[in-house]
C-alpha cells in the first residue's frame, strides 16, 4: 500500500490509501476543498478517477466539508455512519451514500477497511484500519481517550497516523475559554501528546514503521513539542524504533509505502 496525509488539523483532514498493485484508492475523510484536494492528487501523480470511496469518521466540519463537490464529480461512493449522516449536510447525490456499522469490514480495490468505534463529541463516530497482503494502516485521529478500539488499531499498524493534538500545560495556559479546553480534555475530546504516548509505548507492535503525528492544534502544541513528548516515552521500549514524523495543515505529508 501508499499512503499519505492530504491534509490534518482543525482546518482539514484528509487521508489517502493506495493499493499499489491496482492504484485504486480510498480516502478517509475529506475536510479540504475540491480544488485543493485536485492540486495535492496531481502533484502525486494520482488520478482521482482511481478513487473509489470516500470513507467519513465523524460529521465534524474540518472531515466532511469537502465531500460533496468531489463525490459528485468523479462518481464516488461515499461511507458513512447512519448518525453522521443525520448531523450534518454530506453530499446531494443520496445515490452516493452507503452506511456502515462499527466493526464492519468493507472491501474495496482489493483493500479492506475496518471500521471501529471511538470516543469522540459526536453521534456514532468511527476510525478505520486497512489491511492489504497482512499489512495494515490505522487513522486514529478526534479522539478524546484510547479506548479498547483504539488500542486494539494500535497494535495492529504498520503505519499509524495518530492525533497527537495537545500539549496540556498549553492548553490550559492558551486562550481558548473554559468550555472548551474542558471539551477538548474531556474524555470525549481530543488525544494529549502524552496520551498518544503511553498508548503507544504501551500497545504498538514492533512491527510499527511509520508514525505519523497528526491533528496538531496550531494553538496548543508545536511539532517540536509533540516529537519531543513521543520520543521521550517511546524510547523506553527498546523493540520500538518507528520512523516518525508530522502531518501538516496545510501541507501533505510524505508518501509512505508498506
Amino acid at each position: 500500500m501508499k499512503t499519505f496525509a492530504l491534509a490534518s488539523g482543525s482546518s482539514g483532514n484528509s487521508f489517502y490509501i493506495e493499493n499499489e498493485k491496482t492504484r485504486e484508492a480510498i480516502l478517509v475523510d475529506l475536510g479540504i476543498s475540491c480544488k485543493r484536494t485536485n492540486g495535492i492528487l496531481n502533484l502525486n501523480s494520482i488520478n482521482p478517477e482511481n478513487i473509489k470511496g470516500i470513507f467519513l469518521t465523524h460529521e465534524h466540519s474540518d472531515h466532511t466539508k469537502g465531500v460533496d463537490v468531489f463525490a459528485r464529480a468523479f462518481g464516488i461512493p461515499i461511507f458513512l455512519t447512519k448518525g453522521t449522516f443525520q448531523e450534518t449536510f454530506i453530499c446531494s447525490d443520496e445515490n452516493l451514500i452507503n452506511f456502515i456499522k462499527n466493526n464492519e469490514t468493507v472491501k474495496i480495490a482489493g483493500l479492506d477497511i475496518r471500521t471501529f468505534a471511538k470516543p469522540h463529541d459526536c453521534k456514532d463516530p468511527v476510525s478505520y484500519s486497512i489491511s492489504h497482503d497482512r499489512k495494515t494502516v490505522s487513522i486514529i485521529t478526534d479522539i478524546g481517550h484510547a479506548s479498547k478500539n483504539v488500542c486494539e488499531a494500535v497494535s495492529e499498524a504498520d503505519i499509524l497516523f495518530m492525533e497527537t493534538n495537545h500539549d496540556v500545560d498549553m492548553l490550559k495556559e492558551g486562550p481558548y475559554p473554559v468550555f472548551l479546553k474542558k471539551r477538548i480534555l474531556s474524555d470525549n475530546g481530543h488525544l494529549s501528546n502524552f496520551q498518544s504516548s503511553i498508548c503507544l509505548l504501551e500497545h504498538s507492535s514492533n512491527k510499527l514503521k511509520n508514525l505519523v503525528l497528526s491533528h496538531l492544534s496550531e494553538i496548543n502544541n508545536t511539532p517540536s513539542i509533540a516529537l519531543n513528548t513521543i520520543h521521550s516515552l517511546i524510547k523506553e521500549r527498546k523493540d520500538l524504533k518507528p520512523k516518525v514524523c508530522i502531518s501538516e495543515r496545510f501541507n501533505p505529508s510524505e508518501m509512505f509505502r508498506v
